[in-house]
């Protein structure tokens, strides 16, 4: 009687193991742990094809998203170590591309989501060197859209490929083409598509222009150029409808003596400029680092380095007013995201004293400041230390905040007006550098371990996990 169904469950067994160990000789850079668990009948669900995802802004529009895990944290569905770099990767249906560097090559992977098998890749050289010491590989996440994927590397190369099969329809050298000079910590803008066209904000100052540039994302070619005094920020472009009509914000500023920088609110047209807002830091060594927030017809902008944030509101005829200004929240490098008419974000230029800031929108005035903070113990060495969320970076997603902290805490996060709150949190690696903000696409979580874990000694890995909720 049970002879059957014995033999059946061998055959699956068997299936399975070979299954797994196609995938080890295959590319034993990746590990498959288990198959995700099926979306919920009411899930909504999305892409996330750009950085900060699909609205550009950190709000992810997913429902149904687990939010009570075991001790043992969210299921690992799959892992894949990977080479240098902070960028994020971007997610269209069950395709998943990142960039990143392997020794002296920048490599692009085009990868299934929920699997983690390898569809296709593509590699170009790449000798950048950080003089600070921090990575060697891209910051920038890919662009996709309408079947072509775009990247920007830490060189500022640009390539435009297939996302069906990885070809290569285009490339521009833009340091070469314009003559530019490597900043502070090489390239760290990601693209942005809009439209037939693709946006960058290359502030090639130095030479006389362009601050940023649009090309024909079919032929590469440009279409137009925008500014010509502000040098290239770590920002990326971001779209926007004011007063019925579309408009880019690119937030500028980088390595320039003397310093300079600000917003340009710039029509995706034709590349005029209805306004530049100045707004970064008096320091030489200071970049711009978030991204414009868009509230309705005003812009919040932020940067660290003894500068704080700005609301500017925007006329109907482009012109613009400043409302406020407030030092009470000056983002290093992770961009706030605004609810309901208030602002969280995390404020602070260094790992100690960062705090996380609820901000009036209305009044520019910090509703409530707290550091997160609690103890753990080591596992390398058994001491107890005290952790925290430090300059951490958070999306919106189901109504909560998904936050990773800058050591590899993940947090779900009930933040509002009347005060913090953590619903669950979980060690997800003991590593520094974790700065990529966590990507969520159709319930699974993708997360950037950026340094080597200091407990296991795991290398730098891409971890997708399963946050698919009932």
């Amino acid at each position: 009687m049970l002879a059957r169904p014995i033999l059946v469950a061998v055959l699956v067994c068997t299936v399975l193991v070979a299954t797994v160990a196609r995938r080890a000789h295959a590319d034993e850079r990746l590990s498959f742990h288990v198959p995700a668990k099926p979306l919920s009948a009411d899930a909504v669900t999305s892409d996330w094809p750009a950085f900060l995802g699909p609205t550009h802004d950190g709000h992810c529009p997913e429902t149904h998203l687990l939010k009570t895990w075991p001790e043992t944290g969210p299921t690992l569905i799959w892992e894949l170590r990977t080479g240098d770099g902070y960028a994020a990767p971007s997610v269209v249906g069950h395709r998943l591309v990142l960039i990143h560097r392997v020794v002296n090559e920048q490599v692009v992977e085009c990868r299934h989501a929920e699997t983690g098998d390898l569809l296709w890749e593509f590699r170009y050289p790449c000798n950048y060197r950080d003089r600070y010491g921090y990575g060697d590989g891209p910051r920038g996440a890919p662009a996709i859209a309408d079947g072509r994927v775009f990247t920007l590397g830490v060189e500022g190369k640009l390539h435009c490929l297939s996302l069906d099969d990885g070809e290569l329809l285009w490339q521009r050298d833009l340091f070469s083409q314009y003559g530019m000079k490597q900043a502070f910590f090489g390239v760290g803008t990601s693209p942005l598509v809009v439209g037939p066209r693709v946006v960058v904000n290359i502030g090639a100052s130095l030479t006389g222009g362009p601050c940023v540039l649009a090309m024909d994302v079919k032929s590469g070619e440009d279409v137009w150029r925008a500014g010509a005094k502000w040098g290239p920020s770590y920002a990326t472009p971001v779209p926007a409808t004011l007063h019925g009509r579309p408009r880019l914000l690119v937030f500028t500023g980088g390595e320039s003596r003397p310093p300079t920088g600000g917003l340009l609110c710039i029509n995706p047209a034709d590349g005029g400029i209805d306004f530049r807002f100045p707004w970064r830091s008096r320091k030489f060594e200071s970049v711009n680092a978030a991204n414009p927030v868009v509230i309705g017809d005003r812009v919040f902008v932020t940067a660290s380095y003894q500068t704080g944030g700005a609301l500017i509101c925007i006329k109907s005829d482009f012109s613009h007013d400043r409302v406020w200004t407030t030092h009470e929240l000056g983002a290093h490098f992770n961009t706030p995201i605004h609810k309901a008419g208030y602002l969280y974000g995390f404020d602070g230029r260094h790992q100690r004293g960062a705090e996380l800031v609820c901000l009036s929108v209305e009044t520019g005035k910090p509703v409530w400041r707290h550091a997160p903070e609690w103890t753990e113990i080591m596992p390398s060495s058994g001491k107890t230390v005290t952790m925290g969320t430090f300059r951490g970076c958070m999306i919106h997603a189901d109504g909560d905040f998904l936050c990773l902290g800058e050591f590899g805490h993940l947090l779900w996060l009930d933040l509002t007006p009347a005060g913090y709150g953590q619903i669950v949190r979980h060690w997800l690696f003991a590593t520094p550098e974790t700065w990529t903000p966590p990507v969520v696409s159709r319930g699974l979580l993708y997360v950037m371990q950026n340094r080597r874990d200091s407990a296991t000694r795991r290398r730098p890995r891409l971890l997708c996990y399963d946050l698919r909720g009932p």
